[in-house]
């Protein structure tokens, strides 16, 4: 998939949805952990992973955009740490100047106030005023990888992210992935459309059709009831 194509079926798509699809899909579902938030509600973002290993200077990130391409997304990892800030004003400009689409960190940011009118997107565990407290070695694969949370991603990797948080979809099954995150969107809204129209969920999914069948059988799930009737609010 490429990045022109990203945009627009992400555009009309939510985290939530593309989450689903990872399930449906049977691939890992690569979540940030739920702080991770917009530094501006409502920002959201889709591209390739740029990857940087923050260990205190801000070089790493220059270095990153030397090999960037348009639309990519820089995910620092700071360890998740709430000590300092690894990201602000000025590394954000110069995202947006490299033609990157945003910023995720796992760590803070600073400078809020200005990123907001940089108007990149930029996500983070939140912020604090200090910028880094240390300089540390930095190791020879500081652009191959980052981590965020418990998931490791690198280039072959899409990150994905808007007021449910940020996730991580491989690029090679993001088609796929894709997909079928449209076919449960568009289930859900037809149900919600119903519900509207004065028809329960619990009519449409056959509820007590499910609470009958699993007095039968105790071992029925009702994710394996919902996939025998077309039901998609569970993934």
């Amino acid at each position: 998939m490429d990045h022109e194509e990203l945009q627009r079926r992400f555009a009309a798509l939510t985290t939530a949805h593309v989450a689903d699809g990872c399930i449906r899909a049977q691939a890992p579902v690569r979540c940030a952990p739920a702080p991770m938030r917009a530094v501006s509600p409502g920002s959201r973002v889709a591209g390739r992973v740029l990857p940087a290993r923050h260990v205190g200077s801000v070089d790493v990130f220059l270095e990153a955009f030397e090999g960037a391409e348009p639309g990519d997304v820089l995910v620092v990892e700071n360890g998740g740490r709430l000590d300092e800030s690894c990201v602000g004003d000025l590394v954000a400009l110069e995202a947006r100047a490299a033609g990157l689409g945003g910023i995720v960190i796992w760590g803070l940011h600073r400078d809020t106030a200005d990123i907001q009118a940089i108007g990149l997107p930029v996500f983070s565990l939140g912020a604090v005023s200090t910028g880094p407290l240390r300089v540390d070695h930095r190791p020879k694969d500081a652009l191959e990888s980052a981590t965020v949370g418990t998931w490791t991603v690198g280039r072959q990797d899409l990150v994905l992210a808007d007021d449910d948080g940020a996730l991580f979809v491989p690029a090679a099954r993001a088609g796929e992935v894709f997909t079928l995150a449209e076919t449960i969107r568009d289930t859900e809204r037809r149900q919600a459309e119903r519900i509207r129209a004065g028809e329960s969920l619990r009519g449409q999914v056959r509820f007590a059709e499910y609470l009958a069948e699993r007095d039968r059988r105790p071992e029925l799930t009702f994710r394996e009831h919902l996939r025998t009737v077309g039901g998609a609010i569970e993934e």
